[in-house]
């Protein structure tokens, strides 16, 4: 059923002929999923419009998605409409361009932090932002026009997004719409296998992260992956992020973070958790995101332990005030 928010964002994407689609750099998969997805959906839907995604950088991992269009002028955006997805804050925007076009269009799934678009959708309890142009095909499925390019990219979201259809955000609603998208012809065997089979090499750099890693005095696992490590390894930005992966499943430690270092002095934050809410911890360290995934950014060794030692602190006090969560 669509809400009033889902019925004004049709009525603008009726209103203009020229559509240009935003998403937040680092993209993952709901990201480009959700802005491909959607995309393809408008395209078909209505030939007559031109429909652009311009974004500024790119993701190795999921290069099997293709890629980005390229640039267009910059007087193109003047009367144009602006689709922001999966972006919770305008700083997070891949392309700061999208304050140029004419009206703003706002469509996520993370806790709100900043409003920055005339017209908002926001659903932070949704597992995926491509959940949710799932969501807005259904509604008006009448009108607007699925295919399979379109369903292939969403579903792509959806999968990564949810971590498999096992996080908590999902749903009988997710798994209802998913079950839409699979009626289209989407090769899932072929998709499973660009998602997660994995170079050998990436192997030896997760026994490593093994080797390295730390737990706190209640449970905390992190790693700290310099600069040096990813040189050592091969490893992309994109690749060593991956990390986050390697800490998931200790048994006691519900809170796991992942340090990558950036060439530009930065240093990059993967947070996430089990049972306890850590995105305020991310907001405080210039990040956000969800309940129990989210990211931030920090400058210093100091600054990262700092950060473990306030994690560490939040999960002895969980602990300390709640029984049986395993």
């Amino acid at each position: 059923m669509a809400n009033e928010n889902m019925k004004k964002i049709l009525e603008k994407i009726k209103e203009y002929k020229r559509i240009i689609i935003f998403r937040h750099f680092r993209p993952d998969g709901d990201a480009i999923g959700s802005t491909k997805g959607f995309a393809e959906i408008l395209k078909a839907t209505y030939p007559e419009k031109e429909i652009y995604l311009q974004n500024n950088d790119f993701s190795k991992h999921l290069a099997f998605l293709g890629g980005e269009d390229e640039p267009i002028d910059d007087a193109l955006y003047a009367d144009a409409l602006g689709i922001a997805l999966d972006t919770g804050t305008f700083e997070r925007l891949s392309n700061p361009k999208y304050k140029l076009c004419r009206e703003h269009i706002k469509i996520d799934h993370h806790i709100p932090i900043e409003s920055y678009a005339e017209y908002e959708w926001v659903e932070e309890l949704r597992s995926s932002t491509c959940e949710m142009i799932a969501a807005f095909y259904d509604a008006f499925k009448d009108e607007l026009c699925m295919t399979d390019l379109a369903a292939y990219y969403l579903y792509t979201g959806m999968v990564t997004d949810s971590g498999r259809f096992r996080y908590r955000d999902v749903s009988g609603e997710t798994l209802r719409l998913a079950g839409i998208l699979l009626k289209f012809n989407i090769d899932t065997e072929k998709l499973y296998a660009n998602l997660y089979l994995r170079e050998f090499e990436s192997f030896k750099f997760e026994s490593h992260v093994h080797k390295k890693m730390k737990i706190s005095e209640n449970g905390v696992a992190s790693i700290y992956i310099s600069l040096a490590m990813q040189k050592e390894f091969n490893l992309s930005t994109e690749d060593a992020s991956a990390a986050i992966s390697h800490l998931d499943s200790i048994k006691g430690s519900l809170i796991w973070v992942a340090f990558i270092e950036c060439a530009d002095g930065s240093v990059r934050v993967r947070l996430r958790s089990r049972f306890i809410t850590i995105n305020s911890l991310a907001e405080k360290y210039r990040g956000g995101g969800h309940a129990c995934a989210a990211g931030a950014t920090v400058y210093s060794r100091r600054e990262a332990n700092k950060l473990i030692k306030e994690a560490d602190a939040m999960l002895k006090q969980f602990k300390e005030n709640n029984e049986g969560w395993l």
